[in-house]
């Protein structure tokens, strides 16, 4: 209720790092209270990229075969198509991992599924339509949130604010940590189009002259990214939707009998693309994580999972110290000491991609050569296992250890 609430462990944002470091931390007896500012999980062109170190997660926590029975869609390849060259760039089948596939499911099916095991241990709460507003602070230390609610203002005091309120953190701007911008070339254009029963399974990657599609399939319909040169939005509105529904139809023709479907510019959602990190992550009583750490590129989808990472290594971290009221700002170090270094590599990867492969195509008007490293795994298959492994597993996979 509005007022004023006290607990251990205060976090901000409920997406995938709050939820599971919020359950995680409630499952060890820590007072933990999760912060959501929109009523429900339901907010559509959001990543459901549940990739197999995520689901190493959910069987160490005995919640594995629970999961797999919501709805959801398991990919064991990934393929793609760059010109004329189509090859499958990820296999998963040979993972070291129980779970050797993705499994695609919407976010708001997964946060559900987080919130409905937390509840059931008395230390955990999550508030909807909660959104923090500023940050509480005295001598030097960040003590608490001001949280605004339909019933008015609350007043939250806790040993630690955790900042899990993704890319435009507001914990992060209040706490004014410095952060490097690593920059990208690109954004995206979400978009909905039907899918029927004769389409492919897989989703789809295709890089043309000058463009590039992905289509993720999540069933009834094909969620798709039309990725185009950073800022260009409003000259692909110049350019006109007859011209962008025949450059999309030409990258993956399966879909060319329902360009019908967008109907307008309004059809799209803009998502605009940044790589950056804090290189501090915490002050005295706070800490970010997941992409209020570090915002990631969509490319490999691998966001969510370094964000579950990171709750995993915050849990596994914070929880004996929160339990026993004698936090320190070296144990919130311990946690960036742990994870700065999974995140610089895959945010390397993904800014060479960026820069060696997707810059090449938004800004060739001709037809790209397929990269290196995608013509040698078109010859030699196997070595489709190694970006799997990198997709898949990432760097540093981290195990529950309370």
């Amino acid at each position: 209720m509005p007022g004023e609430r006290k607990v251990t462990c205060c976090v901000v944002g409920g997406g995938p790092a709050g939820m599971m470091a919020g359950l995680l931390l409630a499952r060890a007896g820590v007072s933990t209270l999760v912060l959501e500012k929109h009523k429900d999980f339901l907010r559509d062109f959001r990543g459901d990229t549940v990739h197999p170190s995520t689901l190493e997660i959910l069987d160490q926590l005995g919640l594995y075969e629970t999961f797999l029975q919501r709805p959801h869609t398991r990919i064991e390849r990934l393929r793609g198509r760059f010109g004329t060259l189509e090859a499958v760039f990820a296999d998963f089948t040979h993972l070291p991992t129980r779970a050797k596939f993705i499994a695609l499911m919407p976010q708001w099916d997964f946060l559900d599924f987080l919130v409905s095991h937390a509840r059931t241990y008395p230390t955990f709460e999550v508030m909807m339509e909660a959104e923090a507003t500023g940050l509480r602070s005295a001598d030097g230390k960040v003590i608490g949130v001001e949280v605004k609610t339909p019933q008015g203002s609350l007043r939250v005091t806790s040993d630690l604010v955790l900042g899990c309120d993704g890319r435009h953190s507001l914990v992060r701007q209040q706490t004014q940590l410095p952060v490097e911008d690593l920059g990208a070339p690109m954004d995206v254009l979400w978009f909905r189009l039907s899918r029927k029963p004769s389409d492919p399974d897989d989703p789809a990657g295709s890089f043309g002259a000058g463009h590039i599609l992905v289509a993720i399939n999540r069933t009834d319909y094909w969620q798709c990214g039309f990725v185009i040169a950073k800022g260009s939005f409003e000259q692909t509105k110049r350019l006109g939707l007859d011209s962008v529904r025949d450059t999309i139809a030409a990258l993956a023709p399966f879909l060319a009998d329902r360009m019908h479907e967008i109907q307008s510019f309004d059809d799209f959602r803009l998502l605009t693309v940044g790589v950056d990190r804090l290189t501090r992550w915490h002050r005295p009583g706070v800490l970010c994580i997941g992409d209020a750490a570090h915002t990631m590129s969509p490319v490999g989808g691998v966001g969510i999972n370094l964000a579950i990472q990171d709750a995993v290594a915050a849990a596994n971290l914070l929880a004996r110290p929160l339990k026993e009221k004698r936090l320190s700002e070296a144990d919130l170090a311990a946690v960036q000491a742990r994870r700065l270094r999974p995140t610089q590599i895959i945010q390397w990867v993904q800014v060479q991609i960026q820069k060696r492969v997707i810059s090449g195509v938004l800004g060739g008007a001709g037809q790209s050569n397929p990269p290196l490293a995608l013509r040698l795994i078109a010859s030699f298959p196997a070595l489709a296992r190694v970006p799997a492994r990198l997709l898949g597993l990432g760097f540093r996979r981290e195990r529950v250890e309370i």
